[in-house]
């Protein structure tokens, strides 16, 4: 039996789907089923072995396109629909198999961007072939949106990641905020390509944006690490959600009225030395 995973695990995305079409959420939310179930794998407590045996048992039947699991069936017929690459799924399996370890470490900045791009940037592009983006400079402000969420997740999740043996990023304040700050590059280099998605589309990825952002603006605010580590998982509740997305009216009309030869520096430099970007979109 179907779950809708969106609904469950990313109450942000689904909040901000009430404004997709009905058929675009439901296309979105399959997606989502993919992604989630995959990461699934790596997130679960179980055994190392078992892990990667599921793992690498789910990959062979996504490659075999097996038609008797549901999620690979949806996830086959969107990558028929919307022309995705099959080389955006790669990526995204091999960001999450790099999560399957005793200890996850990551060391540079270029480490942190390509973890960044393949298990979250890679969900933006799908994401916006899906809303039908076709602009390639858009296509790449997706993975930007991505980026910047995954890094927003990261500063989030420092004490939840470093129970679980994952260090993404180093497990003090000042990394945590200047790690918020990056995200924000990423976050404005989003912008202004939203306005190649299609019009009818387009105020559900702005709330999306808006809502997601706030997570790290609330991280900011906090004024020790102690306070961060008591503060639980950030979220940002409805009352804030409404705001955000009365907030997003004023970013639709910033963006109908934006020139249309804005300038945007995506800063992939670090990922494209091993991650050929035009191959993708």
């Amino acid at each position: 039996m179907s779950k809708n995973y969106l609904s469950i695990y990313a109450k942000s995305f689904n909040w901000a789907g009430f404004f997709l079409p009905k058929e675009t959420y439901a296309n979105c939310s399959k997606l989502y089923d993919f992604c989630r179930t995959t990461d699934n794998i790596a997130d679960e407590q179980n055994s190392l072995e078992f892990k990667k045996k599921t793992f690498n048992d789910f990959k062979e039947a996504f490659n075999k396109k097996d038609q008797n699991n549901y999620i690979i069936k949806n996830t086959w017929e969107l990558i028929d629909k919307f022309n995705i690459s099959k080389k955006i799924i790669d990526d995204l399996f091999d960001g999450i198999y790099s999560d399957i370890k005793e200890k996850v470490k990551l060391n540079s900045k270029k480490e942190l961007l390509i973890y960044s791009y393949r298990v979250a940037g890679t969900v933006g592009l799908m994401m916006a072939k899906i809303l039908k983006v076709k602009d390639k400079e858009s296509l790449r402000s997706a993975i930007d949106l991505g980026i910047a969420m995954q890094l927003t997740n990261i500063s989030r999740d420092v004490i939840e990641d470093e129970n679980n043996n994952r260090s993404y990023i180093d497990a003090d304040l000042d990394t945590i905020k200047s790690t918020i700050l990056f995200a924000d590059k990423f976050y404005e280099n989003s912008f202004y390509a939203m306005k190649k998605i299609p019009l009818s589309l387009r105020f559900s990825i702005i709330v999306a944006r808006r809502i997601y952002r706030k997570i790290g603006l609330k991280i900011a605010k906090i004024k020790t690490f102690e306070d961060y580590k008591n503060s639980g998982k950030i979220y940002v509740n409805n009352f804030e959600k409404i705001q955000e997305t009365l907030l997003s009216i004023f970013d639709l009309m910033k963006l109908a009225v934006s020139s249309n030869n804005t300038t945007i520096n995506h800063n992939h430099e670090l990922i494209e030395e091993e991650i050929k970007i035009n191959e993708r979109i």
